[in-house]
């Protein structure tokens, strides 16, 4: 979704902040509301383009046709600030139910109480998370066994690539693994003097969606121990992506050249993205891009393929990273049950589901969903719809700080691949140690 991931970076930083102040707890009185009586409940969401408001507002409208006594007020593109200080705030005017498109902040949502624990309504409903949801949105949606949010809808990160070019480059077919990538993109990559005329892959980290956290979905990193400790010094993935990453770099011409070729780029939200253009022939990116690019009309035909694996890791060809939207309850709210039952409706319901992935263009977020024959997309799309319903798909762990940890890890990333930082070793010790003291000084 284009709207998520245009704040990703921002959403990112601000959920260091999130919460900080926001010791609610839970109230077991907000659960003892009679939900087939008529009542009102607030839904806060971040949605703000006009279809995709749309979309919100016919989700809802099916949930009240089921649900006539239960009426919603909808609020829009509402960030998680906003959504933050109405959580500890409370009052009538605060949201009963909140999404979130930032997943990186579940472990301070579980962890603060400010939103509630959802297993004992799941158990209630009878309704079994981990044959409801893929495995990476199971997972990114709770935190120490506290199940504060649930998947709304998410989004997988797959491999965009330029037929035409692929074709006048002799590769008959997406790579695979890294060392195909590698190849593959030195073969698509066309000089022109100092610069390119056509680059096989933009590798740097500051590519857009080529994140440390994206890369190292395809390595199946474990980022913690059991006892909360980084591993990221420790577990060979880290290592290896980072690796293969600033291999790539190497092998197309260097931070530098690379740099300097970015910034000449057009806007990755724009008509001019240099994937749209033909001025790379590859891009990591999410499932919003296919429907970007086809409305940018690129003079070439555009093939979609999930990301390469490490070579050793041949067999689990076809995961990918996975990420999404969330819902939650807040604690706040003294009509949790009421609240529930629209969590449960725009979570849980198939064609509700279906519908509202139609209208949105995400991926799904229940594996009956997935398979649904009512889902409507182009054929591409199925891509992202397996790389969602896959086992062994990825997501970054939640941690009390949210996503503090992954911007370490980002950091070291632009160092090293700069040049900067030219001990691996030391530069993931050094990382591992500083995401430890931030969790102890969270908690």
């Amino acid at each position: 979704m284009p709207n998520r991931a245009r704040t990703a970076a921002f959403t990112l930083l601000s959920s260091v902040a999130l919460l900080t102040t926001a010791c609610t707890g839970q109230s077991s009185s907000g659960a003892d509301d009679d939900a087939s009586k008529e009542t009102t409940i607030n839904f806060w969401h971040a949605w703000s383009a006009d279809s995709e408001v749309k979309a919100v507002k016919a989700l809802v409208a099916g949930f009240e046709k089921a649900h006539p006594n239960i009426h919603v007020n909808v609020v829009g593109n509402m960030t998680d600030d906003k959504i933050n200080q109405a959580l500890r705030a409370g009052g009538s005017k605060a949201p009963d139910v909140i999404s979130s498109f930032t997943t990186n902040a579940v472990g301070k949502f579980c962890s603060s109480g400010a939103l509630v624990d959802l297993n004992p309504f799941f158990e209630k409903a009878k309704i079994d998370p981990d044959k409801t949801f893929p495995a990476a949105m199971n997972e990114y949606t709770q935190f120490d066994g506290n199940r504060c949010s649930v998947p709304l809808l998410g989004d997988a990160y797959g491999l965009y690539y330029n037929k035409t070019a692929f074709e006048k480059a002799g590769i008959s077919a997406p790579p695979r693994t890294w060392s195909e990538f590698e190849a593959d993109a030195k073969k698509l990559t066309v000089p022109q003097g100092d610069s390119f005329k056509q680059l096989g892959f933009m590798p740097n980290y500051h590519g857009w969606e080529t994140t440390t956290e994206h890369y190292l979905g395809q390595f199946s990193p474990t980022y913690f121990d059991k006892d909360g400790k980084s591993t990221i010094a420790k577990d060979p993935a880290v290592a290896a992506a980072f690796t293969v990453q600033k291999k790539l770099v190497d092998a197309l011409g260097g931070y530098r050249k690379l740099e300097t070729y970015r910034a000449k780029l057009g806007d990755e939200w724009g008509p001019k993205h240099p994937f749209h253009t033909g001025q790379v022939a590859m891009q990591l990116d999410g499932e919003w891009r296919l429907g970007m690019a086809l409305d940018a009309k690129p003079g070439f035909e555009i093939g979609v393929a999930p990301l390469p694996v490490p070579d050793d890791q041949a067999d689990q060809y076809g995961k990918g990273y996975i990420t999404g939207t969330i819902a939650g309850i807040a604690a706040t709210s003294k009509k949790q049950n009421a609240a529930w039952e629209l969590v449960k409706y725009i979570t849980t319901d198939t064609d509700a589901v279906v519908n509202f992935s139609n209208a949105i263009h995400n991926v799904p977020s229940t594996l009956a969903a997935l398979k649904s024959p009512k889902l409507k997309y182009d054929p591409r799309f199925k891509t992202f719809l397996d790389i969602a319903a896959n086992p062994d798909s990825t997501t970054a762990p939640s941690s009390v700080n949210g996503g503090v940890y992954l911007t370490t890890v980002q950091e070291l990333g632009y160092a090293y691949e700069s040049g900067k930082v030219t001990d691996l070793h030391k530069g993931l010790a050094d990382a591992a140690q500083q995401i430890d003291t931030d969790i102890a000084q969270a908690k």
